[in-house]
C-alpha cells in the first residue's frame, strides 16, 4: 500500500509530517532521471522519478539532476500546488463524504473487522466518524507512513521551488488525482481499504527498504512496487496506474514537439515497466537514456 501511494500518487492524508528532524543513514544516490531525445538526436526534455516524502537529511541531488533542473525551461508535476493544505483537505472532504453508506466495519471481510477496529483507534478516529467517509478516503485516511519522512521533503515539493520564475504545470491538480480514488467502483475502493489495514498490521514491512529502492534508482524493486500488493488487482492498478499513464502522454507529446524543454518530475513508479512513460514514449520514437 505505502509502497505503491509514495511513488504512484499523493497520499493526501496518508503522511504526516515528522515531529522532529532526524538523520538517516542512506545509500549513494543515483534516483531515476532520463534524457528524452528526438530521431534527429536533439533533446526534448528529461524524466525525473520522484518519491513524495523523504527524511530531511537524505541527500538525493545528483549531477543530472542539478543539470535537467538548470537547463529545463519549465517543469511539469503531479500537481503544482502542494503547499495549500487547506484547499487539499477542502476537497478531500468534498469528494470523500457521502450519505447513507453501510458502516465501516461491514465494508470489509469479518476477519478484518478486528484489525480495522484496531487501526482506527491508533490513528486516532472511531468508526461512528467514519460511517459517512467514502471507502477510498478511509483508505488514505489510515495509511501509515514512513515515520522518518516528511512530505516537507519529497521531491516534488522540492523541485518546484527551484522552479521560481519558470512555468509550472501540472498534469492533474489536486482534485483531478483524488477523483482518481473517488470514481472507483466500491468493491476497488474495498480492495484498497483491506490493502491499508493489511499494511498497518505487517510490522515486518520496513518503509526503509523503498525508500533506499528510491534512492538508488532500483528499477527492479519499483517495478514490483506496480505489480503486487493492491496492485495485483487489475481494475485498481488500470486506475491508478495505467490509465493515468495514458492521460499524461496525451498531454506530454505536443508539449515535446515545442522548442522549450520540460523536466517532467512524476512519482517513480510512473517511469518504469511496460505500461511506464519510458516504455511509452519509445513506443512513439523517443530515445529514453537514463543519467547515473
Amino acid at each position: 500500500m505505502l509502497a505503491a501511494l509514495s511513488m504512484l500518487s499523493l497520499p493526501i492524508l496518508g503522511l504526516a509530517a515528522c515531529d522532529q528532524a532526524q538523520v538517516v543513514e542512506t545509500p549513494s544516490p543515483s534516483p531515476l532521471i532520463y534524457e528524452i531525445s528526438s530521431a534527429n538526436g536533439g533533446v526534448e526534455g528529461w524524466l525525473l522519478g520522484t518519491i513524495h516524502a523523504l527524511p530531511e537529511s537524505v541527500d538525493w541531488r545528483t549531477d543530472p539532476i542539478e543539470n535537467a533542473i538548470a537547463d529545463a525551461d519549465f517543469l511539469m508535476v503531479e500537481i503544482a500546488d502542494l503547499e495549500d493544505e487547506k484547499d487539499r483537505a477542502h476537497i478531500f472532504a468534498e469528494l470523500g463524504q457521502s450519505p447513507d453508506l453501510p458502516s465501516i466495519e461491514m465494508r470489509v471481510p469479518r476477519e478484518q473487522r478486528a484489525s480495522l477496529k484496531a487501526t482506527i483507534e491508533r490513528e486516532g478516529f472511531s468508526s461512528a466518524q467514519l460511517k459517512k467517509v467514502e471507502t477510498w478516503a478511509v483508505a488514505l485516511m489510515l495509511v501509515n507512513g514512513d515515520p522518518q519522512s516528511d512530505p516537507r521533503y519529497g521531491v516534488d515539493r522540492v523541485v518546484i521551488r527551484e522552479f521560481e520564475g519558470r512555468d509550472v504545470v501540472e498534469f492533474e491538480g489536486v482534485r483531478a488525482q483524488l477523483s482518481v480514488f473517488d470514481q472507483l467502483a466500491e468493491e476497488d475502493q474495498r480492495v484498497l481499504l483491506r490493502s491499508a489495514i493489511k499494511s498497518s498490521d505487517n510490522e515486518a514491512q520496513d518503509p526503509a527498504q523503498l525508500r533506499d529502492a528510491w534512492i538508488t534508482g532500483d528499477v527492479t524493486t519499483i517495478k514490483e512496487a506496480t505489480i503486487t500488493g493492491m496492485m495485483t488487482d487489475p481494475e485498481l492498478r488500470d486506475a491508478l496506474l495505467v490509465q493515468r499513464n495514458k492521460d499524461w502522454m496525451v498531454k506530454l507529446e505536443p508539449v515535446l514537439a515545442k522548442a522549450e524543454r520540460p523536466l517532467i518530475a512524476v512519482g517513480a513508479a510512473h517511469l518504469v515497466g511496460d505500461d511506464g512513460l519510458t516504455a511509452m514514449l519509445e513506443d512513439r520514437g523517443y530515445t529514453v537514456r537514463r543519467l547515473r
